[in-house]
């Protein structure tokens, strides 16, 4: 089993580069540090532009500046994914409907590794 990663690594990508966290909050445009902290000390989720904020100045991507977290939410998605699969697999669609369903099936067997549906 794959060690559990930590929700970001911002710290450890601003320790590499030798900035303070005044400095990187100044490059994300902020006057102070303190946001940069509560982000550094997994108290709270950045926005999405300081995620790709981060991803600009330590050219990481946002994948890996916040491993831990992509790792829980791609978990997540994956198990939505699945019932999702499961319920439309379940359905006694006709016409258009059973052509959207089989549509929509094929997209997750091509994207999220599904087996291909029997409507289809």
């Amino acid at each position: 089993m794959a060690a559990q990663r930590l929700a970001n690594y911002l710290k450890t990508y601003r320790k590499k580069s030798g900035l303070t966290q005044r400095e990187v909050a100044y490059l994300l445009g902020w006057k102070r540090g303190e946001q940069f902290v509560r982000y550094e000390k997994y108290q709270e989720f950045p926005t999405l532009p300081v995620a790709l904020g981060c991803q600009a100045i330590f050219k990481v991507p946002v994948t890996e500046l916040f491993a831990g977290t992509n790792d829980s939410i791609t978990s997540e998605v994956g198990a939505r994914v699945e019932m999702l699969a499961a319920e439309l697999e379940k359905r006694n669609d006709h016409g258009k409907q059973a052509r959207s369903t089989a549509r929509k099936l094929a997209w997750l067997a091509a994207h999220h590794g599904r087996p291909n549906s029997p409507h289809q």
